[in-house]
């Protein structure tokens, strides 16, 4: 399904039967990133699944995509799908965007789940990584950008013993185009501080992460949990930034325990 968001075309796809659950998937990857965990779980949950706009088949639109932007995308899918409450999972960008959406919308929300992510604004440091990156994608284009991101997405022990896993993460990011690549650079240099957001979390709450992230540490993962009362936390052993792609049946069975905690009707 395609749905149109102001200046941009958003693809989404919907799996399963039961209470929704949307899963946004992390930069620069696409919806595929979720189809291990979706087999899982679409016995029990209709899983909404997104391509952000510039990733995937959606379209980039003009200029930034900012969190708001994308959160005003995931509000259209909702309207399209026809589903006025859900549970967000959001991995990495995707909690970016859970941010913004809670800061806006949060009446649609019964539960949350923030994964490898980060409550900051982007530091100095990290606005000239992506300063480099962006001119790197433009000068040379994305495939030289993906083969020097992937060490960082992957931890040490997929990297070693499953280039399955990393090829096919591989394959994903490159059906991304420059441009939208490019966007979400801009897009994720310009988001807000969002940690002020934490104490006001009062819904249904995890936090995932893997415990050889270095973009989004385990430390930074409890510290983010420790200011959400009742929050739930998990640390998948043995992965990076994308533990629900590497190490799917443990992310799953994670997700199906919070999911089961959820009063879905809100």
């Amino acid at each position: 399904m395609i749905v149109r968001s102001n200046d941009a075309d958003v693809f989404y796809i919907v799996q399963g039967d039961g209470a929704p659950v949307v899963l946004l998937h992390p930069f620069p990857i696409n919806h595929a990133f979720w189809h291990p965990v979706a087999e899982e779980l679409s016995t029990q949950y209709s899983l909404i699944m997104p391509d952000l706009r510039g990733l995937g088949a959606s379209t980039p639109g003009d200029g930034a995509a900012t969190m708001q932007k994308h959160a005003e995308d995931l509000k259209k899918v909702c309207d399209d799908v026809g589903v006025g409450k859900a549970t967000f999972i959001g991995v990495s960008i995707g909690g970016y965007i859970l941010f913004e959406f809670w800061r806006r919308l949060r009446e649609r929300v019964v539960g949350l789940g923030f994964c490898d992510t980060r409550a900051n604004a982007e530091t100095e440091e990290g606005r000239k990584t992506r300063a480099q990156a962006i001119q790197q994608i433009e000068e040379r284009g994305v495939e030289l950008f993906v083969d020097g991101l992937i060490p960082r997405l992957m931890g040490e022990t997929t990297m070693r013993n499953r280039p399955d896993i990393v090829d096919e993460a591989r394959r994903m990011m490159l059906v991304s185009t420059g441009k939208g690549v490019i966007a979400n650079q801009l897009g994720m240099m310009e988001r807000p501080d969002s940690n002020s957001m934490l104490a006001t979390i009062n819904v249904p709450t995890l936090f995932v992460g893997g415990s050889e992230d270095v973009g989004a540490p385990p430390d930074v993962i409890g510290e983010m949990h420790r200011q959400v009362r009742g929050s739930q936390l998990r640390i998948i052993p043995n992965a990076g930034h994308y533990s629900a792609m590497e190490k799917p049946l443990e992310f799953a069975g994670i997700l199906r325990e919070f999911l089961g905690g959820v009063n879905h009707t809100g």
